[in-house]
Parts: C-alpha cells; sequence; structure tokens
C-alpha cells in the first residue's frame, strides 16, 4: 500500500504529454501568428483585414469540427487521432511559408483548424476530466501555463527569425519542429483512459472515501447535454466564451499594434513574449484561485483584472516599458479562458455529460474567432489605430461580468427544475 502511494500517478505522466502537445501547438503556433501580419502584407501587398480573414475561415472550420472531433475522441484510438491532429496542424503551418497569395492561408487555414480543434481545445480538457477527480483545476492550470511557458520562449524566436531569416522560413521551422517534438511526446505519454491501463484516475479513492452527497455530486452528478443546451445559463456560458475570446483574440494583433505605434518586429515579439510569461503565471494562479474562492468569483476577477492592462494600452501604448508591461498583464488575465472555461462548464452543469456540453458551449470561442479577428483587422485598415478595438474589449470585459452573474442563477434554476443529478 505504501508503495504505490509513493508511485507517481499516470495521470500526471498523461499530464506532461499535454503540456508539451499543447504548450508546442499554442505557443509554437497559434500565438506565433499575429508576428507573422505585417511582414506578409508588406511583402506580398496584401491588405491586414483581407489576411485576418485567414483567422476567420479557421473559426468556422473550428465550429463546424467541434462537435466532429468529440465524437472522434470518444470512437477512435487517441494517439493515432493526436498524431493525424498536429500533422494537419503543424504541417499546414508550414505550408504558409511556400505561399505567394492570400488564397494559400484561405486553403491551408482549414486543415490547420482541423487539427487544432482536436489539439489545442478539446483533447486536453477531456482527457484532463478522465485522467484527474483532484487537483483538475490546477492540472487544466499547468496545462495552460505551458502553452505561455513554451510561448515565452519562442516568441521572441519568431520575431528574431523572422527578422534575420524571413517570414518563409519561420513558418517552415515552426510548423516542422512542432511535429518532430510533439509526435514522439504523445505516442510515449497519451491514453485516453485510466481503465485502459488497469488504473482509477488519480483522488479517486479519496472521493471513495469521502460519502457525503455533496462530494458525490461533484463527482458523478450534472445535468444531461439534451436540457442543459437549453438553459439560460449554457447561453451565458456561450456568451461568455464569446467575449472571453475575443478579448483574447487581441494577441494576433499585438504585434501589429506595436508596429504600428513605431516599434520594429523584434520588439513585438518581446511584448509577445511578456504575454506568454503572463500566460504562465495567470494560468496556475487562476486554477489555485478557483479552488480557494471559487470558480464564479474567480471569474469575475479576472474580467475585472482585464480593464486594468486595456486601459493601459489606451492611455500610454508609446511608453515601451508600460506596452510591455501591458500586454504581460493582458496576458495574464487572457489565461483564464483555457483554465477557467472547463471549470465553469463543471460548475454550472457537473461531470455527468461533460465533453459534450463543453464540446458545444466553446462554439462560442469559434464564432468570436469568425467575427473579432478580422473586424480587428479592417478597423485597424481603415482607421489606422486599434483604439476602438481596445475600446470594444473594454467593454466586453464588463459585460462577462453579468455573463457570469446570470449564468450561476441559470443554475439554480436547473437544481430547483430538479435537472441535476
Amino acid at each position: 500500500m505504501s508503495q504505490s502511494k509513493k508511485k507517481i500517478h499516470y495521470a500526471w505522466w498523461v499530464l506532461l504529454g499535454l503540456v508539451v502537445m499543447v504548450g508546442a501547438a499554442k505557443g509554437g503556433i497559434a500565438t506565433t501568428g499575429g508576428l507573422f501580419l505585417t511582414p506578409v502584407t508588406e511583402d506580398l501587398g496584401i491588405g491586414m483585414g483581407s489576411l485576418t480573414l485567414y483567422f476567420s475561415i479557421a473559426s468556422i472550420v473550428t465550429m463546424l469540427s467541434l462537435p466532429v472531433a468529440g465524437k472522434m475522441i470518444a470512437k477512435y484510438n487517441i494517439r493515432i487521432l493526436l498524431v493525424v491532429a498536429v500533422m494537419l496542424e503543424a504541417g499546414a503551418y508550414a505550408m504558409f511559408g511556400f505561399m505567394n497569395s492570400v488564397w494559400g492561408w484561405y486553403l491551408f487555414a482549414i486543415p490547420m483548424a482541423m487539427g487544432s480543434v482536436i489539439v489545442t481545445q478539446l483533447a486536453g480538457p477531456v482527457l484532463i476530466n478522465n485522467w484527474f477527480k483532484k487537483h483538475k483545476g490546477l492540472a487544466l492550470g499547468i496545462m495552460v501555463g505551458a502553452g505561455g511557458l513554451i510561448g515565452a520562449f519562442l516568441q521572441p524566436v519568431a520575431g528574431n527569425l523572422i527578422a534575420s531569416a524571413g517570414w518563409r522560413n519561420t513558418y517552415i521551422f515552426l510548423g516542422v519542429g512542432v511535429m518532430a517534438i510533439v509526435i514522439p511526446i504523445v505516442l510515449l505519454t497519451i491514453r485516453k483512459a485510466p481503465q485502459q491501463i488497469g488504473l482509477q484516475p488519480y483522488g479517486m479513492e479519496e472521493v471513495k472515501e469521502d460519502t457525503t452527497v455533496n462530494a458525490q455530486t461533484a463527482t458523478n452528478g450534472g445535468v444531461a447535454a439534451t436540457i442543459a443546451k437549453k438553459s439560460s445559463a449554457f447561453y451565458f456560458l456561450v456568451f461568455f466564451f464569446f467575449c472571453e475570446t475575443s478579448v483574447a483574440a487581441f494577441n494576433q494583433h499585438v504585434a501589429p499594434f506595436a508596429m504600428g505605434l513605431g516599434y520594429d518586429v523584434k520588439f513585438a515579439g518581446n511584448a509577445m513574449g511578456s504575454w506568454s510569461v503572463g500566460v504562465v503565471i495567470g494560468a496556475l494562479f487562476f486554477g489555485f484561485l478557483s479552488d480557494k474562492i471559487g470558480v464564479k468569483n474567480t471569474a469575475i476577477t479576472a474580467m475585472l483584472l482585464g480593464l486594468v492592462p486595456v486601459g493601459m494600452l489606451l492611455l500610454v501604448p508609446e511608453n515601451p516599458m508600460i506596452f510591455k508591461l501591458a500586454t504581460g498583464l493582458y496576458g495574464f488575465v487572457v489565461a483564464s479562458l483555457g483554465t477557467l472555461g472547463p471549470l465553469l462548464t463543471t460548475a454550472l452543469f457537473g461531470n455527468k455529460e461533460f465533453s459534450q456540453i463543453y464540446g458545444l458551449a466553446i462554439t462560442g470561442l469559434a464564432v468570436a474567432g469568425i467575427v473579432a479577428l478580422p473586424i480587428y483587422g479592417f478597423i485597424f485598415e481603415f482607421t489606422g489605430s486599434y483604439t476602438y478595438v481596445l475600446y470594444t474589449i473594454f467593454i466586453m470585459l464588463l459585460l462577462n461580468v453579468g455573463a457570469i452573474i446570470l449564468a450561476f442563477k441559470g443554475k439554480k434554476k436547473l437544481e430547483k427544475a430538479g435537472h441535476w443529478n
């Protein structure tokens, strides 16, 4: 008994695999995309709004792929599925380096998004939900923070590579590099569920020892997806994902925002590195805080904190130190999306049909990508400034405070109606 307790539970090895996979895919691909916008538009003579439409195409594909991807994760071998998904995402990203027309970005955005849905959005929360009954919030925070930590390293590297080797070679280097690192790690560490290797989820023994109704409800109870998706709590959760993702989407525009103020691409890469450092700290902080003061209070705190960096970017963006500090704080706040999104879903609807409900709710994320990213680009293209974008983000943060409060009121209605069981 004592020997088994001293062993590292395999759940932590799964988490390590997710850390590398999600960290490399987000830090090496998703968050570096903005660094290429200005060099590509200047080199190929493409408008900023026209190029950023590829983000919208990716978001449309994401929205259409989410329900299919959820079913595929449940049905097929998770390691084979993840290997194919990584090849689609990273391979398509590398192909951007060979393109001479904006249509190339539109075309390869499709396989890139199809792979990204599984690699960066669904696999992590689903696998953590399968493997962890204890420290689930911490595990999510570590996974999200990994994207920031790896991004903190890769953002400046990517910025310097673009400046020295050109945007084409940098696209290829990042895409091929992600495949070379992630695929072996996935094959070595990832397993879909502990039952596959004769284990129980981490912390299950402690849950079984606790015989209280609250513990049983928290572990097994919840709302059926058919009921949840018709509730006000669900619609406010979707709205939360939409606004928070729209807020987070500004990361793709930090580089052109900086360069529009007169900073060079190296500075923009360093600023995005500050963003990534903020993500690391924020992911762990919000995961820890949710265990202490609850998910609802933590989410409200995150939205209010977001007003600070937005205000700094509106008032004193010309100061380089303030700009870097603001982007770091911004990253700190948006880390709450990856950490609190799954936790809010569980808090509102339980574990009963988590993957189905979460997969539906994050369509708000995809819709935000369709709408926010190109709108930000077109606003910059037409006005030469991101001022109106930042004002919009400020308002969305305030609206999200209301959405969180109303979502939990909707949860009480579900409980009173007897739908939570």
